[in-house]
């Protein structure tokens, strides 16, 4: 064999002994690794817990209301006339009968002493006519229409001094007066709008409608809450009145609540939100609602359960929620009173994690509010 082909003979043997001490050191560095990661504790997820619990629930819907004054009125001009004066500050409250607008009446004052000097001598005649009867000087027809002229007299007093309260704007009852834009010397046609009187009292009211289903469930007297936008709190009502007609396009009814202590109520005019009770109430399922997950397969939540090493997992289990209550959610299927859910931290987890219990939600807050009753 020439020096050529033992040259290339030793350069393979190189080569392949090369190639089989690498593969020798692969395996046995995969299988120091894997040694290394048999030695090495399993991943475990530190969580907040927090156990299901059983409450008395209601199922409600919710409604958009207008707040109403108990009295509220357009205050308008029953005759026309010309503005005398005015006594509109927006805002003020006014107790019944105070003067808001005046118009001119100087015709009609005058016309009034007109008459009642018609009725004086329509008196005087009447007088003097029934003196003459008794002394045969007069006849029984003329003492009739001498009276018939005193009360023609005093109908037509009465006219005119109705005429002059028409043109005399008072507050029908204690109100605060709306925005106005009368002035002194403006003519005003009939019914033309000068401002709005909200009624001031203890109470206002709040109209909403409701389907026809869950007004036929309501009766009067019965309690609804009431939410302003900007407050957290409810604000308790209670139902006075329920429509007798069913809106044939809607389906649906109006119902009217009174809220009473009109200071903490908002104005008349503003829009809250209503919660109406629906049916009766019925025990259920309640957790943190951060303990619910959504997900693409519907809602779930990581119950807490050891397995049968007695070590702590976190299984997902499908459930289906209801409404909020406060910070807690309802849960109608898929968990019982008394299981541990993951609440805090349950963002982390996924079926079968090891988990180290933190601690449990809610337990703090009840241990703050022992010691500040302390």
């Amino acid at each position: 064999m020439s020096r050529r082909g033992w040259f290339g003979a030793l350069l393979l043997l190189v080569i392949i002994a090369f190639g089989a001490g690498l593969g020798l050191w692969k395996y046995e560095s995969i299988q120091a690794s894997a040694e290394a990661s048999t030695s090495q504790p399993e991943p475990m997820e530190s969580v907040m817990v927090a156990t299901a619990r059983e409450i008395e629930h209601q199922h409600t819907t919710t409604s958009i209301g207008t707040v109403l004054a108990v009295r509220s009125v357009l205050l308008k001009n029953e005759l026309a006339g010309t503005v005398r004066e005015v006594r509109l500050t927006p805002g003020q409250i006014v107790e019944a009968g105070t003067l808001l607008v005046a118009l001119d009446v100087s015709v009609e004052e005058a016309e009034l002493k007109a008459v009642e000097a018609q009725a004086a001598l329509a008196k005087t005649v009447l007088s003097r006519r029934q003196t003459l009867t008794q002394e045969l000087a007069a006849t029984q027809e003329e003492v009739d229409r001498a009276r018939a002229d005193l009360d023609i007299a005093q109908a037509q007093i009465a006219r005119t001094k109705a005429i002059i309260a028409k043109k005399t704007l008072r507050a029908p009852f204690r109100a605060r007066i709306g925005i106005a834009d009368v002035h002194p010397g403006q003519y005003l046609h009939e019914g033309t709008l000068l401002t709005t009187l909200q009624g001031i009292g203890d109470a206002v009211h709040v109209d909403f409608t409701v389907a026809q289903q869950v007004a036929a469930a309501l009766k009067e007297d019965g309690s609804v809450d009431v939410f302003v936008a900007g407050q957290t709190a409810p604000i308790p009502a209670r139902i006075v009145a329920l429509d007798a007609r069913i809106d044939p396009t809607t389906r649906n009814a109006m119902v009217r609540a009174r809220i009473k202590g009109a200071e903490q109520a908002p104005a008349p005019g503003a829009s809250v939100r209503v919660q109406v009770p629906v049916g009766p109430s019925r025990t259920t399922i309640a957790i943190p609602v951060s303990a619910l997950r959504k997900g693409p397969g519907g809602d779930q939540v990581f119950v807490i359960q050891p397995d049968e090493h007695g070590k702590t997992r976190a299984h997902a289990r499908l459930v289906e929620s209801g409404a909020m209550v406060g910070d807690e959610v309802i849960i109608h299927t898929g968990l019982s009173a008394n299981e541990m859910v993951a609440a805090s931290g349950s963002f982390k987890l996924r079926d079968g994690v090891l988990v180290a219990i933190a601690g449990e939600q809610g337990k703090g807050n009840q241990l703050t509010l022992l010691m500040s009753r302390r």
